[in-house]
This record gives structure tokens, C-alpha cells and sequence, in this order.
């Protein structure tokens, strides 16, 4: 049977944590190694601004710079320690908990998404480039 967006959302949510701005700010703090990964597309960015330290990868790219079997030059070396704890964020949040059930699919261990995404992190006044 085929699923709409929201249907897969909702499922990706069910089995991923989601977390507030102000929790993902805190785990950011404390673990210098955590990263946050935006997975919006380039031009959807200055509606909200980037996280500060954030790194921004389309989530459909995410798959392929995740991936430790292809060309190297194909993905990204922040996402190559499975161990690493990662928050996915879109802007509202659906897209933030697909990227984070995809990780988890390979075999990420600590990942999470923002829930509200960017527009909750804005709202709470966290820092953005």
C-alpha cells in the first residue's frame, strides 16, 4: 500500500526520539562531538538561518554522505563515525524525523530529530548564522 508524506513522518517519529531547541542546545554543550544536521534544501536556509555550528545536507543527499561504501568523495567525513551523536532538524520537523530513521536505518546509534525544527529553534531565541 503506498504512504503519503505524513503517513511516513508519522512513522519515522514513532521510532526516533525527538527532542525540543532547548534539549538539543544542552546535548550540543555537552558533548563538543555531537552535530546537528539541517536537512533542508540550500534555499529554504534563510527563512530561519542555520543553527550555529550546524552543518546543512539536503535529505536527499543525507543517504549518500552517510554512506561508508561509496567513492569517498561522494560523502561526508562528519558522518562516517556511526557512534556520533546526530540531530536531524528540517523546518518544522516531518523532514528532520525521516533523516533521523534513515540514519538510524544505517545503522546510526545516537540519533534524534528537533521537533518544530528550525522554526522552534528560532522561537526560542538559539543562536543561528
Amino acid at each position: 500500500m503506498a504512504k503519503s508524506f505524513m503517513q511516513m513522518a508519522k512513522e519515522a517519529m514513532a521510532q526516533v526520539e525527538g527532542i525540543s531547541a532547548e534539549v538539543a542546545q544542552q546535548r550540543l554543550k555537552q558533548d563538543p562531538n555531537a552535530l546537528l544536521v539541517d536537512l533542508r534544501d540550500a534555499a529554504e536556509i534563510p527563512s530561519t538561518g542555520l543553527a550555529t555550528g550546524g552543518l546543512n545536507i539536503s535529505l536527499g543527499m543525507l543517504p549518500v554522505r552517510a554512506d561508508q561504501e561509496l567513492p569517498e568523495e561522494w560523502r561526508d567525513s562528519r558522518l562516517q563515525d556511526r557512534s556520533r551523536q546526530i540531530i536531524t532538524t528540517c523546518q518544522v520537523g516531518p523532514n528532520g524525523a525521516i533523516g533521523a530513521k534513515l540514519l538510524k536505518d544505517m545503522g546510526f546509534t545516537s540519533v534524534c530529530y528537533l521537533e518544530g525544527g528550525m522554526e522552534a529553534w528560532k522561537a526560542a531565541g538559539l543562536p543561528t548564522d
